[in-house]
């Protein structure tokens, strides 16, 4: 999965940023809204952390510009404005949830990892498919009850074809949202990672769609 960081204040950015790459997500960040605008408008992103107060552009008209533009990725506001008001005006302007600073760095992580489940269609956090379960609080990945270690590519690239379970997912996709944008993609990883996975959790978990990508059933 992969998260868009709009934060201009260094030390939080970078918290963020590192809170949430252990937690298994593929991280970009922008300094201020101008940038932040334009990644969103331009990447794909699962979810988005959106602080209100950044500069060149206010996070509430970045927000409105996306929501105008047809952009529909869950945005969690930040801000320090903790008025109701300013709640209201933030969830009117297209925010999926709300958080004030300060603010505890396992709430934003637990709010996001519900937000992204929702847009997928996932009320539980356990997602399975098969024998195959993924604990999206834990990390954890079990086949027939047994844990099963995957490195972090693989355990992306699993979680993002878990949340998308039944559809045909495209390599381009896949790559879009369990990288982040600096990562080359002319890679041949994906076809490797689908394979490592195959032998960790059986061969028939994921259906290669011949000409249009991957399939996970069950």
């Amino acid at each position: 999965m992969r998260v868009l960081v709009v934060e201009d204040e260094p030390n939080l950015s970078r918290q963020l940023r590192r809170n949430l790459e252990q937690a298994g997500y593929a991280v970009d960040h922008a300094p201020d809204g101008e940038e932040g605008l334009f990644l969103g408008e331009t990447e794909s992103y699962d979810a988005v952390v959106l602080d209100l107060g950044l500069p060149e552009i206010d996070g509430l008209e970045v927000l409105r510009r996306w929501r105008s533009a047809g952009r529909r990725m869950p945005v969690l506001v930040l801000t320090a404005r903790d008025s109701w008001s300013d709640k209201v005006t933030g969830l009117d302007a297209g925010a999926d949830d709300y958080l004030a600073k300060p603010f505890e760095t396992e709430e934003l992580v637990a709010r996001l990892r519900a937000l992204i489940r929702r847009a997928s269609g996932n009320a539980s956090a356990q997602l399975v498919a098969g024998d195959v379960t993924l604990d999206t609080r834990t990390g954890r990945v079990t086949r027939g009850g047994e844990p099963v270690k995957l490195t972090a590519q693989e355990y992306k690239l699993l979680s993002y074809l878990m949340h998308h379970k039944g559809k045909v997912v495209s390599r381009t996709e896949l790559i879009e949202h369990i990288y982040d944008q600096d990562f080359d993609r002319d890679s041949n990883t994906i076809e490797v990672f689908i394979t490592r996975i195959r032998k960790k959790l059986g061969a028939d978990l994921i259906t290669t769609i011949r000409g249009l990508g991957y399939s996970l059933d069950g």
